[in-house]
């Protein structure tokens, strides 16, 4: 039994929950079930990053305290783990949460103790959108391109820093020796290239007059904390840290996960693993990285051209098992892929109502008529070692979707081939016999879904067990 530890991003809580987190967030899901059904011990976080200038001015725009508009925002974010039928065991932290707070600004004191955090002047062209600080060669037309309506802010005032500059030969050396592995291959060449430009240190606090919104810097309650430098230790304050069991189990002692958006390639595989160096903590292991989700014809999601396509409005109109199948199977599992309601009719009808739903039927039609419940299968199918390898050395569960699809168009085609249903009424036995293999194999499928299409693979396992058609459709034609 293994300890497994997965994460995704935190949210900023200035918007309502988009389809890309969606997206992160289900794929996150689809490992944690995986092995939680394979019997390991899983810790699975997520939450929201309620620090920052961005949350700051939106709660001013809206006339409302801050605290009250990232209580408001949270709920919405918490609540979409239900409607997105995220494992009901997963942690959900909020960096407003007393004990976070705490934990980052002992991180903060033992990075100071250790050498790495000195005082000096901060200048910078700085994006509010992406609260980071942006070079000349990262914009385009004086602009942040993942927020060209934002003018970027000159800053200029004293503040921390962390050396960040004095880990370059510590994160090279842990991609080489694949300490850490960054999802895809060409995602660690990427941040890799990024290193060896070299590493300069960057500004972990902000005067408190100007954005008094954050974490108070330890000794120095003129200053917050950076609004990264902050959220970046949930990924170990959720656990407990510095103190508990938790920690030492899932993260000392375990194997670590962390998904994220490509826009946080730099903070998650750079910024946060020095960090963790900085005060001898081992870095994350496995770093998995999410493409963009696009409009159809590869334009950016935005609501001035009424294209954002919300989880909700999937959900409504195809089902949770059908919004999980798309995000994950017809989604690029590291690049950008576009998504659109065209597209969720074609996918919905072709492999979830004419594919596994159909095949449920048929078989289910058969086996009601022709076989007893003591005919139906008793033990639990492993899984299938392909399978595995996809989910726990690829990472890939679009892959593994791929397998298990393939394994239910070779059900079809053999039922169109052989026709059980003609050969059980020439010769019983050996028509049983068919029938009694098509249900064993259905039962396979409906194991290797369960992680994937929960609630879908639930039904199917239900209906074997009391050896019926399911009660209604697993998916409604539409």
């Amino acid at each position: 039994m293994k300890n497994i530890y997965i994460t995704t991003t935190l949210p900023y809580v200035n918007a309502e929950p988009h389809i890309g987190f969606a997206k992160e967030i289900i794929r996150a899901d689809v490992l944690a079930r995986y092995y939680i059904q394979k019997g390991h011990n899983v810790f699975f976080s997520t939450g929201t990053d309620e620090h920052g200038k961005k949350l700051w001015e939106a709660a001013e725009k809206e006339g409302v305290p801050v605290q009250d508009y990232v209580d408001t925002n949270a709920a919405k974010f918490k609540q979409l783990l239900e409607e997105l039928g995220i494992h009901t065991s997963v942690h959900f932290i909020r960096t407003t949460d007393t004990h976070h707070i705490l934990a980052a600004q002992e991180f903060w004191k033992r990075c100071e103790a250790a050498g790495y955090i000195y005082k000096a002047t901060y200048n910078a062209k700085y994006c509010v959108g992406c609260e980071l600080e942006k070079t000349d060669s990262e914009l385009v037309d004086g602009r942040c391109p993942l927020h060209p309506n934002r003018d970027l802010e000159i800053i200029q005032e004293e503040n921390y820093f962390f050396a960040f500059s004095k880990f370059q030969d510590k994160l090279l050396k842990m991609y080489t020796d694949k300490k850490s592995v960054v999802f895809p291959v060409h995602r660690q060449k990427e941040i890799t290239s990024f290193i060896e430009r070299g590493l300069q240190d960057f500004s972990i606090s902000r005067s408190r007059e100007k954005m008094p919104w954050g974490i108070l810097v330890p000794g120095d309650d003129s200053q917050v904390m950076y609004v990264w430098f902050d959220a970046l230790v949930n990924y170990i304050s959720t656990l407990g840290w510095p103190d508990g069991q938790q920690f030492d189990e899932f993260w000392n002692e375990g194997t670590t996960y962390q998904f994220f958006g490509k826009d946080n390639l730099r903070q998650q595989t750079a910024m946060w693993q020095s960090m963790l160096l900085s005060i001898g903590i081992k870095p994350t292991e496995y770093l998995v990285d999410n493409g963009f989700i696009m409009a159809e014809g590869g334009i950016k999601m935005s609501k001035s051209l009424g294209n954002v396509v919300a989880p909700a409005e999937v959900i409504e109109a195809y089902g949770l098992d059908a919004l999980r199948y798309m995000l994950i199977r017809h989604l690029s599992m590291f690049e950008d892929s576009d998504f659109s309601h065209k597209y969720a009719a074609e996918w919905y009808n072709a492999h979830l109502v004419n594919g596994i739903g159909n095949l449920t039927n048929r078989i289910m039609k058969l086996s009601e008529t022709w076989l007893q419940a003591h005919d139906m299968p008793q033990d639990t199918p492993e899984f299938d070692p392909e399978f595995v390898r996809l989910m726990e050395e690829d990472l890939d569960s679009q892959k593994a979707y791929d397998l298990v699809f393939s394994w239910i168009k070779e059900i079809d085609t053999y039922i169109s081939e052989q026709a059980p249903f003609k050969v059980v009424k020439e010769d019983e036995e050996k028509g049983k016999a068919m029938i009694k293999e098509l249900v064993q194999k259905l039962y396979k499928v409906a194991t290797h879904l369960t992680p994937l299409i929960p609630g879908a693979a639930h039904q199917i396992l239900l209906a074997i067990s009391i050896n019926t058609m399911p009660a209604t459709p697993l998916f409604e034609r539409k």
